[in-house]
C-alpha cells in the first residue's frame, strides 16, 4: 500500500502596513459627537450579532476531555434584519489550544472576558497613531500594549491582570470561527487575525511594547462603508451582566429613533436563540435573568420602564413579549449617534467618497 504524505502548509500571515495610510473612512470612524469622547466608541452590528462569547467556564469544563481538549462547538441561530426578514445562521467555534504551565495544551472557547477586551481594542483603534485602515484592501489594524489595555480597563472599572489580558489575547487569536448563512460559509477566521505579539523577554523588559493585530473583515467593512454606530462604551463596560450588554447593543442598533413617543419590543424566544446567553435548564430562571438585565438597564439610564406580556399555552408560558420605553439619557445619545451618521454622510459626499453599504462577504 502506498502511503501518501501530506505536506505541511504554513498559514500565510499578512503583515501590517509599513507606514500610515491616509483614509477618510478611518478619520470618520474615529471622530465622535460627544462631550467626553473617552466614553464613546463604535458598535458594528454585522460582527456583533454573531454569538461567540456565550459559553460559560462551567460549560467549557464539561466540553473538555480529561486531557483538557475539546471539539468545535456548533450553534444555530436566526437574525432579523432591519426589514424584519429572518436569516438562518450557524457558527462553528474551534477552541484555542493554549499551552499551560505543565507543558500541555488546554482548550479555551471565547468568553465574556474576551468580549470586554475586544471592545477595548476597538476603542484603542480610534486613537491617533494606533489604528491603520487600508480602504483599498479593506483591512483594519490596531496597535496596542498590555499596559494600554490594562489602563483602559482600570479607568472603566473592570481591571484585569497582565496574565489575564495575555490569556484573552491568545484565545482571541487562536480560536477559529466559521460562520454560515443559510448553510453557506461566509466567514472563517479568528477574532484577532495576524496577531503579532512581542516575545517574552521584550514584554518583561517593557509592558508598553506594542503588539499589532488585524480585525475581522466585518469590522474593516464597517469602517470602509461608514456602518459603525456611536454608543456609550463606558456604560457598556460598566454593565455587570453579559445579557444586559447584549440587549443594550441591540437597542443601540435597532432602537435608533428612540424618543418619548415610541417604544421598542422584542420576544423572549428571539433573544434566546440570537444571543445564546439564556442557557439555564429551567426557563423560569432564564426569564428571571432577562428581568434582572432589564432592571440593570433602568439603573444605567438606558430604559425608563418596561412591560412584560406573557403568552400561554394552557398553563405553560410559551412566549414573553417585552416592551421598553427609553430613558432621556439614551434618547440623547441616540440623537447624537444619528447626527454623527448624517455628518459622516455629508462629509463623505463632500469628499467624493462613494459608499457601498451592502453586507460584507
Amino acid at each position: 500500500m502506498t502511503v501518501i504524505k501530506k505536506k505541511s502548509v504554513k498559514k500565510a500571515v499578512k503583515n501590517p502596513p509599513s507606514k500610515a495610510i491616509k483614509s477618510l473612512q478611518y478619520d470618520l470612524f474615529s471622530q465622535f459627537l460627544a462631550k467626553d469622547e473617552s466614553k464613546v466608541s463604535n458598535t458594528v452590528e454585522y460582527w456583533e450579532r454573531i454569538p461567540k462569547y456565550f459559553l460559560s467556564a462551567q460549560e467549557q469544563n464539561k466540553l473538555r476531555t480529561t486531557e483538557g481538549l475539546a471539539q468545535l462547538y456548533s450553534y444555530e441561530y436566526k437574525v432579523k434584519d432591519k426589514h424584519g426578514n429572518i436569516l438562518p445562521y450557524s457558527i462553528d467555534i474551534q477552541p484555542a489550544l493554549i499551552k499551560q504551565s505543565d507543558g500541555k495544551g488546554k482548550a479555551f472557547f471565547p468568553t465574556k472576558a474576551e468580549e470586554i477586551i475586544e471592545e477595548v481594542l476597538k476603542k484603542i483603534f480610534t486613537e491617533q497613531n494606533l489604528g491603520v485602515h487600508d480602504p483599498r484592501k479593506v483591512e483594519s489594524w490596531v496597535k496596542f500594549s498590555y499596559s494600554m489595555i490594562r489602563r483602559e480597563l482600570k479607568n472603566k472599572g473592570c481591571e484585569r491582570k497582565y496574565s489575564q489580558i495575555k490569556h484573552s489575547l491568545e484565545v482571541m487569536s487562536k480560536c477559529v470561527l466559521t460562520v454560515y448563512e443559510d448553510g453557506k460559509e461566509i466567514y472563517i477566521g479568528s477574532i484577532l487575525q495576524d496577531y503579532c505579539s512581542v516575545d517574552r523577554a521584550e514584554y518583561l523588559a517593557d509592558t508598553e511594547a506594542l503588539h499589532v493585530a488585524r480585525f475581522p473583515i466585518f469590522i474593516s467593512h464597517a469602517v470602509n462603508t461608514l456602518q459603525a454606530r456611536q454608543f456609550n462604551y463606558a456604560r457598556f463596560l460598566g454593565c455587570e451582566e453579559q445579557l444586559t450588554r447584549w440587549i443594550y447593543k441591540r437597542l443601540i442598533n435597532r432602537f435608533v429613533n428612540a424618543n418619548y413617543m415610541n417604544t421598542y419590543h422584542f420576544l423572549y424566544s428571539d433573544m434566546k436563540q440570537a444571543s445564546g446567553l439564556l442557557r439555564l435548564k429551567d426557563e423560569k430562571d432564564n426569564r428571571k435573568k432577562v428581568l434582572s438585565s432589564l432592571e440593570e438597564l433602568k439603573e444605567k439610564g438606558v430604559i425608563l420602564t418596561y412591560e412584560t406580556e406573557e403568552r400561554k399555552e394552557g398553563r405553560k408560558i410559551a412566549e414573553v413579549k417585552y416592551t421598553l420605553t427609553a430613558h432621556s439619557e439614551f434618547i440623547a445619545e441616540q440623537k447624537a449617534a444619528n447626527k454623527r451618521e448624517n455628518l459622516q454622510a455629508v462629509e463623505a459626499k463632500k469628499q467624493g467618497l462613494l459608499v457601498d453599504k451592502s453586507s460584507p462577504r
